[in-house]
């Protein structure tokens, strides 16, 4: 079960480093090749799934990015 929780809290790390990244290049006029298909629907709509790909990869890594491991040393810190 935590290599799985490890796998999504990754996926979301990876998903708001793509969203941050479209958003850099859009700014210039560019864009990932992987996501041209977010300006299809206009530029707002592109803006919005842009920033929902960083806002959920960014819950996801923060959900699932801890380890339990790394939980128990937080708390054996704070005790």
């Amino acid at each position: 079960m935590e290599y799985i929780k490890a796998q999504i809290g990754r996926f979301g790390g990876i998903l708001a480093l793509f969203g941050v990244a479209s958003s850099v290049l859009s700014i210039f006029g560019y864009n990932l090749k992987l996501l041209m298909w977010v300006d299809l629907w206009g530029n707002t709509m592109g803006w919005l799934l842009r920033i929902g790909f960083i806002v959920a990869g960014v819950a996801l890594l923060f959900i699932f990015g801890k380890s339990e491991d790394e939980e128990e040393e937080t708390k054996t810190v704070s005790n």
